[in-house]
């Protein structure tokens, strides 16, 4: 994760008012030299789709968690050995790199394994038995490369018991060694040589040597036993020798890794619990990513994020408390929102806040594209209800005429198509018109949510009431709210009728009467659920009603 990037998210079943807000702000912030990404919490509704598509605007990217990830983060680079590594050019690498561990990885990049230096320190340190063990598994190639040495001979049918004999040469010469199956070490004595070999020596390692008696090789094939001339001296050859192993040896199989779509927060947490430096990263392949460790975790910085539409955690980004909170603009009431330090915060009585973005625009004598104009014109209609909401003021009619003006539109004519698109309901399910425009609001201790669906005519949600009103009692029951309203508000009717569910589902026809005799009927001049239908309804149920 950049550390200058700056997230930019209206609130949680986003409406066009709150994903236009964060690409125009956007755009102001990239001009200004700053890093931002636009975002979306949910699912983009038919009219916003159809504007973006009609200005030439790419769907902002969703943003699930504000907490940042291991993938977010910088990491130590996923330096890695493969499992045909020995152990002498493992701590090779150790040293060069100043490294104290190494993940070990097959041909695709996934994680096998990890080898540490305490882990190769039990090959010095550890009892005798630990380095014969892994030597009778080791090579014979493997023990040249290790010792720099040269392969007088190799045989397929090696005989060796990973045990080591260094042959000190007395009067005795071999008589009392045991060097059947052994590895042996010994100098430029051919008569030595030749008596190992007859006395079964599995291997044959000379030191201070330049060459081998063809006599010798040829007893070397009869009896089946490598030859090879170490390029270092009796001590290190003996030192080397017990690192000639493979590291697919003494790795450790069962590794704690993470995955990179873990939150830093919660690795922290886990490392708590565990003992090691170092941790490998991993993707949903087990592909290696890089190394984590408890300083990457204790510097990391949070997402930086930038509200708009919006300003409380019920509305926002999950994790949204542990992000570093920069800016807020909107244009509703203020709620919950606690931050550290000081922040700009921009709140204005007003239609919309596209329309505070856009005169951030002109506060700042920024020229606004002609498609970036288009686009902002149709989300203050679209919040506004095309001037008719009780929430509009004149300073929004003022600034979308300006847009509309760059944007070369007629705004009866444009709003006249974006509202046949936002109107249709009968491509959409009930579980879609519910959840399309919905938020979420704490009542006198009631948890509430208020869904408002732009309609041609109050008169099309007659046709699916039935399945509406058994698809609203599911919602309420699977989000545990006390109430929720749906209400279906025709701008060229100029009202909207209400249907609930919950526990209170009757407050909101206490707030909004019924005529005598009807069901949800037709309340008129009821456009804004911000400035009418949420006041109305908190009224009704403070009050008991």
């Amino acid at each position: 994760m950049e550390n200058n990037v700056v997230y930019i998210t209206g609130h949680r079943h986003p409406d066009s008012d709150s994903i236009i807000s964060a690409i125009g702000y956007s755009l102001l912030k990239n001009r200004q030299g700053i890093k931002a990404i636009p975002c979306r919490l949910g699912e983009m509704n038919a009219e916003t789709k159809y504007l973006l598509n009609r200005f030439g605007f790419e769907e902002p990217m969703l943003f699930e968690d504000a907490r940042a990830t291991l993938g977010e983060i910088e990491l130590d680079e996923p330096l890695f050995i493969t499992p045909d590594a020995t152990i002498y050019e493992t701590l090779q690498l150790m040293i060069e790199q100043n490294r104290q561990s190494y993940g070990v990885i097959n041909k695709k990049g996934q994680l096998l394994g990890l080898v540490s230096k305490s882990d190769l320190a039990d090959i010095g340190l550890g009892d005798t038995s630990y380095g014969i063990a892994l030597l009778k598994e080791t090579p014979v190639s493997n023990i040249c490369k290790t010792l720099n040495g040269t392969m007088v001979y190799d045989d397929e049918n090696v005989h060796f018991n990973g045990k080591v004999c260094i042959v000190a040469l007395a009067e005795t010469r071999l008589e009392h060694y045991d060097v059947k199956d052994r590895l042996v070490i010994l100098g430029n004595d051919k008569e030595a040589q030749i008596t190992a070999i007859k006395k079964g020596a599995g291997i044959l390692v000379t030191v201070w040597t330049d060459s081998i008696d063809d006599e010798v090789v040829a007893l070397a094939k009869e009896h089946h036993c490598p030859i090879i001339i170490s390029g270092h001296g009796t001590m290190n050859t003996t030192r080397f020798l017990y690192f000639s192993s493979s590291v697919l040896l003494v790795m450790r199989r069962n590794v704690i890794s993470f995955n990179v779509d873990e939150f830093v927060e919660d690795v922290g947490k886990k490392m708590l619990k565990t003992k090691f430096r170092v941790y490998p990263v991993v993707d949903n392949d087990n592909v290696l990513k890089g190394y984590v460790a408890r300083y990457h975790i204790m510097n990391h910085q949070n997402k930086k994020v930038i509200l708009v539409d919006h300003n409380e955690y019920s509305q926002s980004v999950r994790g949204i408390e542990e992000a570093e909170l920069l800016e807020v603009v909107d244009h509703h009431r203020i709620c919950d929102i606690i931050t550290s330090r000081p922040i700009s915060f921009r709140n204005e009585i007003i239609g919309s806040t596209a329309t505070i973005i856009s005169s951030i625009y002109m506060e700042n004598q920024m020229s606004i594209p002609k498609n970036l104009a288009g686009l902002l014109l149709g989300a203050i209609l679209s919040d506004t209800l095309k001037f008719r909401s009780p929430t509009t003021t004149p300073k929004d009619v003022g600034i979308a005429k300006t847009l509309a003006k760059i944007a070369e539109l007629d705004i009866d004519q444009f709003a006249k198509e974006m509202f046949k698109v936002s109107s249709n309901i009968s491509r959409k399910s009930c579980r879609e018109l519910i959840t399309q425009d919905i938020k979420r609001f704490k009542i006198d201790g009631n948890v509430v949510m208020i869904a408002q669906v732009i309609v041609l005519s109050v008169g099309e949600v007659k046709d699916i009431e039935e399945d509406l009103q058994k698809d609203l009692t599911i919602f309420t029951k699977e989000n545990k709210l006390d109430l929720c309203v749906v209400a279906f508000t025709s701008i060229l009717e100029n009202g909207s009728i209400f249907y609930s569910a919950g526990k209170n589902a009757d407050v909101i026809f206490e707030a909004f009467p019924n005529k005598s005799g009807e069901s949800h009927s037709f309340q008129e001049d009821v456009l804004s659920r911000k400035n009418q239908i949420v006041p109305i309804l908190s009224r009704a149920m403070l009050n008991g009603l």
